[in-house]
């Protein structure tokens, strides 16, 4: 499933974020950047442990920030480290728009034209998914309505189908409107 805002394409895929053809995947990140399980983990033992070692020389971040790595080994050029909870996993709303908000700004700021999300929070941080889809899909929404977004391309890749259902529910409504 596709939208368009402007002159970006919002995409839904079911998949693996790891594999995706983008230049940049974010990791669902606490503020100390290590990655040990969820996306992060995932990216890291597919991308190596090299992008975890960036990481956690640019840290700790305040949650809901973001930094900017390499790749690695992953098809992506880079990794947006999207600090959506602390030390402690616990996660929020608000954490949940400014890590996606942030995520945003970094990939702005670095002139990147494609970008693959993961369902920030859900995973360890529990958060219910169409909670979660809706406050990524509204900060995709702010953000692009806020500037000319060098962004072409915003793919949502949550884990599971359960959770890839979710965000098609979720985007239906949500962008339905903007197109």
């Amino acid at each position: 499933m596709s939208f368009r805002i402007d002159n970006t394409e919002i995409v839904i895929e079911q998949g693996d974020i790891t594999e995706i053809d983008v230049e940049a995947v974010v990791s669902a990140a606490n503020n100390q950047l290590y990655m040990g399980a969820g996306v992060a983990g995932a990216i890291k033992r597919k991308g190596g442990q090299e992008i975890e070692e960036e990481a956690v020389r640019k840290g700790p971040i305040p949650v809901g920030s973001a930094i900017i790595t390499s790749g690695g080994r992953l098809k992506a050029k880079h990794v947006i480290h999207a600090a959506v909870m602390g030390i402690d996993l616990v996660t929020d709303a608000e954490k949940i728009k400014n890590a996606t908000l942030s995520a945003l700004g970094v990939a702005e700021e670095a002139s990147i034209k494609s970008i693959a999300f993961p369902a920030l929070g859900t995973g360890i941080g529990g958060f219910p998914l169409n909670e979660a889809a809706r406050i990524m899909f509204n900060a995709v929404k702010e953000h692009i309505g806020s500037r000319k977004s060098s962004l072409g391309k915003i793919i949502f890749v949550p884990f599971g189908y359960e959770a890839y259902s979710e965000f098609l529910r979720r985007a239906d409504v949500d962008f339905k409107s903007a197109e």
